[in-house]
């Protein structure tokens, strides 16, 4: 109750600290409840040095949209080129504060302060976190000012540093949205919604950062394979300091002149861009009206934006797919909401073949299967009739754990599965899910691939892979091209790890536009499952409920259908707001269709 109006929290940043070098460590501000603004105090008069640095550090952590109270503490110059959104340096606590000894004597003019700290991650000026590991040490020089005789900080490192829970306060995370610029989806003529991950300060107008982000377009990991409807050099109108919606959840944007002759499909696209951005932001935005020289362009309601590009998160399957006992494929529906698993119709489902590990494609009209032994794949279509083909792909391992990984399909309709042979270890693509398979890139792969899962979007792809007796999820970006003597070319760039703290990770299956679920353990822990965005931070909200003994997990895009794990207890599903329940005690290899 307290809280149902926003407060305002003063940071006095007047805490006592020694002017010798022992090392102290500032402390984080608690997490406070959304609705509370945090401001800080400026510096007051005839502070001590320890007092001005850390009144400054509390001021990065606080809600002020500029930093012009962390401008007060430092000199005139300092704060003319200081330059706080170059990068946000997240620490495992409140940095700490040693004043050097070779900063000159206590009564001296001036005096010399050292930040330390272990590094979490640091966001760059797009807002794209990246995990960091290492040591901190960036020095503060402080001034006393001649004429008023007081200290003032004169050189300081760029951007922000903050502890890792001033940092969950602070920022959020946010998908803006670009389209698939190398897919063309088999399933009709819409193109295809990328979500690309950006932090943004949570309580500083979070819906004008966004469609800023937007227009400025994609992070640089991503921006080789998507696009963007906007016009190069397309901005808000020169004035706009602010986006609100009204009282009918109809937000206008009003563009620069940039904008100004675009089509209406063009228009529409730009609006389903902001649309599908802002979605998970308050207030709600319903509409979106594009505006350029005074005249609107167009407008799009949410319900529209759909029909513009197609998102894996409102995909809905109509299926559960899992192996039941006689290792046959069979299915269940989705939602949870029928009775017995029944075999699929086709081949894979009359048990003609003892089945592993299974996909099934988008669209489910076609199937996947690794028999029970490891070594071969079958591709079938799921209608009646028919028999048993030859197998598209063979591995020759000599066992099965050295021959092929679980297939997924992406939204080209073409199919993804690696051979785990240590002779000849490879990721393959086969285009449709058969003809002769295609042996992807990969450069900077380090190890073996034990698992593979191609997202929704098509052009992001993640990899469980082994090395030494480790497993590390990597999540890589699909590029596709030509030869140069002609033929396709297929390539994973840029791997980068999304949950570096697991030294053993057991199975994953992508759970949204931009996030996975993932079961696994730490160095000396126990096996535990998480949520994890592509970019490797931690997503807000509960992991799910705890299950033993997890050995394979399947999630939707839609966080709506249920997560389905198969355990020491066979296939059990997970409802929203229930406990795990159980679906088939001898099911194994859970999926949905993807």
């Amino acid at each position: 109750m307290a809280y149902s109006a926003c407060g305002v929290v003063l940071l006095a940043g007047c805490a006592s600290m020694p002017d010798s070098g022992d090392l102290r460590g500032v402390e984080s501000t608690p997490r406070q409840d959304t609705q509370v603004r945090v401001f800080a105090m400026p510096p007051q008069e005839d502070a001590k040095p320890p007092t001005i640095v850390q009144g400054f550090l509390e001021a990065l952590t606080s809600d002020d949209p500029h930093y012009e109270t962390a401008r007060k503490y430092l000199t005139a110059e300092a704060a003319k080129t200081w330059q706080p959104e170059r990068v946000t340096t997240v620490l495992a606590e409140g940095p700490g504060l040693v004043v050097e000894p070779s900063g000159g004597r206590q009564d001296s003019d001036d005096l010399l302060f050292t930040l330390t700290g272990s590094k979490v991650a640091a966001v760059d000026s797009q807002g794209a976190y990246a995990p960091a590991g290492g040591s901190y040490h960036q020095s503060v020089h402080l001034v006393r000012d001649p004429k008023t005789d007081q200290w003032r900080i004169d050189g300081l490192p760029q951007g922000v540093v903050m502890g890792k829970s001033d940092f969950q306060r602070n920022y959020m995370s946010v998908d803006k949205y670009y389209f698939a610029s190398n897919t063309t989806p088999t399933t009709g003529a819409q193109t295809v919604a990328v979500a690309d991950p950006v932090y943004v300060r949570e309580r500083v107008d979070a819906m004008t950062q966004m469609v800023r982000s937007l227009l400025r377009g994609p992070t640089t990991w991503l921006g080789p394979v998507v696009r963007s409807s906007f016009p190069t050099g397309t901005e808000l109108r020169k004035g706009v300091t602010a986006l609100t919606p009204d009282d009918q959840n109809k937000l206008t944007v009003p563009l620069n002149d940039k904008a100004a002759r675009i089509g209406s499909t063009v228009c529409d696209s730009m609006a389903a861009q902001i649309l599908f951005t802002l979605q998970k932001l308050t207030p709600a935005v319903d509409e979106v009206a594009l505006e350029a020289r005074g005249k609107q362009l167009c407008s799009l309601a949410e319900d529209q934006a759909d029909r513009v590009a197609v998102r894996g998160s409102v995909q809905d399957p109509a299926y559960l797919y899992f192996v039941d006992g006689k290792h046959r494929l069979v299915r269940t529906a989705a939602d949870g909401s029928g009775g017995k698993p029944d075999p699929v119709p086709g081949v894979l489902g009359e048990g003609d073949k003892d089945l592993q590990s299974v996909a099934v494609s988008r669209d489910e009209r076609k199937a996947a299967g690794v028999s029970i032994d490891g070594k071969s794949l079958y591709v079938e279509s799921m209608a009646s009739g028919g028999s048993l083909g030859n197998p598209v792909l063979t591995s020759g391992g000599a066992t099965p754990r050295d021959r092929l990984t679980a297939p997924s399909w992406d939204t080209e309709g073409d199919l993804w599965v690696a051979d785990r042979n240590p002779r000849d270890s490879r990721l393959l693509l086969l285009e449709q899910g058969a003809g002769e398979p295609l042996t992807v890139e990969t450069p900077g792969l380090d190890g073996r691939i034990k698992d593979v899962r191609v997202a929704a979007d098509g052009v992001r792809i993640a990899l469980v892979v082994e090395k030494d007796g480790r497993q590390s999820l990597l999540i890589g970006r699909i590029e596709r091209g030509e030869k140069s003597g002609g033929g396709p070319l297929v390539s994973v760039q840029e791997l980068r790890s999304a949950a570096s703290e697991l030294e053993e990770v057991t199975t994953i299956s992508w759970a949204g536009d931009s996030r996975l679920v993932v079961v696994g353990r730490e160095q000396e822990g126990v096996q535990q499952m998480r949520y994890v965005q592509v970019d490797g931070s931690t997503p807000e909200g509960p992991p799910p409920a705890a299950l033993t003994g997890v050995k394979e997990i399947a999630a939707s895009e839609d966080d709506q259908l249920p997560l389905v794990a198969y355990s020491e207890d066979g296939i059990v599903r997970l409802p929203s707001g229930a406990q795990w329940q159980k679906v088939d005690a001898d099911g194994t290899a859970p999926v949905y269709p993807g």
